[in-house]
């Protein structure tokens, strides 16, 4: 079963993005933990935080997804224009114009100069007989929106595990914290295995990065 769970986020969510959700659902729960007078109150506060932690990302995971969705429509929705706009064209020049302003970028550090003109003329003719999809949603945009709530809300609940464990309030905001700040850290070791830079350095940097992106949160009113 974790098998299956795990491709299914994989299929869905590229690395780069799973890591982005996790942080993202890391600094919003900080954001509420590091500067939680509430905690202090006794066991009503302690789970007030509680709630407000799970709240928090419950929320934000819902809008990330919608987000996600929206952001897979916009690149479909390009793709769409640029069909639309090589077969309007005024002749095959300006549509393989059109093909390598917006390819050159991507393909240059992957395919020789000589070889990028044989490949435009080949998506030239896929497109010219190939026919805009209209833009709605599809299930992949779903499935992808649903990795994205799950990922966020899940980074929630290490913190909030604490507050049922812990009848010390304070206790349990420290021992939550510290489960933050390391899950930070593994998200910075992990980043840095996909990048081939050094994972202790680049752990240690992404709770620094992390803690400095809650000081920002909370300093701006989040």
């Amino acid at each position: 079963m974790a098998h299956g769970k795990k491709s299914f986020i994989r299929q869905y969510l590229d690395p780069a993005s799973r890591l982005g959700e996790i942080l993202f659902g890391l600094i919003m729960v900080l954001s509420l933990t590091l500067t939680a007078e509430v905690a202090t109150r006794g066991r009503t506060g302690a789970r007030e935080l509680l709630v407000a932690a799970i709240g928090c990302n419950l929320a934000w995971g819902v809008i990330d997804a919608c987000m996600y969705i929206m952001n897979c429509m916009t690149v479909r929705s390009g793709q769409a224009r640029l069909m639309k706009a090589v077969q309007n064209a005024l002749d095959a020049d300006t549509a393989l114009a059109l093909i390598r302003d917006k390819m050159e970028p991507e393909l240059e550090s992957l395919v020789a100069h000589d070889d990028r003109s044989a490949i435009y003329r080949s998506m030239l003719m896929h497109i010219t007989q190939g026919q805009p999809a209209k833009i709605t949603v599809i299930r992949e945009d779903i499935y992808g929106g649903l990795v994205c709530f799950w990922l966020v809300f899940l980074t929630c609940l290490p913190a909030a595990a604490p507050f049922l464990i812990f009848s010390d309030p304070i206790r349990a905001l420290r021992i939550s914290n510290l489960l933050l700040l390391v899950m930070l850290f593994m998200v910075g070791f992990k980043w840095a295995a996909y990048v081939g830079a050094n994972r202790l350095l680049t752990g240690l940097a992404m709770v620094a990065l992390g803690l400095a992106l809650v000081g920002l949160a909370v300093l701006l009113g989040g």
